[in-house]
């Protein structure tokens, strides 16, 4: 049930969903239920979200917000993105209270992982 004043959902777009379904589940294993060609959503385990056909992105650059994942392992988790097809757009850096990197998925949405471990 959907808990009152928390995020409950997130879009995404998404030039090819083949391509980035592949690399989030590769990543982070997120599963998918296609609702036609203009729509896909998503599962991350925990928090639900879709992707909508679009050629335009998401970027900090352009004012959109930045959504950030949590990582035990920062450093495999960037391998992994690597891994999967993404390109980093800011390598690991530290900041008070952790570590974090930016990077864009194949749609060239620009996402973070931050991790609180060896901080």
């Amino acid at each position: 049930m959907p808990t009152h004043g928390k995020i409950d959902y997130i879009e995404l777009p998404a030039a090819n969903f083949e391509t980035v379904e592949q690399f989030y589940t590769q990543v982070f294993g997120w599963t998918f239920t296609s609702y036609g060609p203009n729509y896909h959503a998503f599962n991350d385990g925990k928090m639900d979200g879709g992707f909508y056909s679009s050629e335009q992105h998401s970027s900090t650059q352009n004012g959109a917000a930045l959504v950030i994942f949590y990582s035990n392992d920062i450093d495999a988790t960037l391998k992994s993105v690597v891994d999967a097809g993404g390109t980093i757009l800011q390598e690991i850096f530290s900041f008070p209270g952790g570590r974090r990197f930016h990077f864009a998925d194949p749609s060239n949405n620009e996402l973070a992982v931050w991790t609180d471990v060896g901080a």
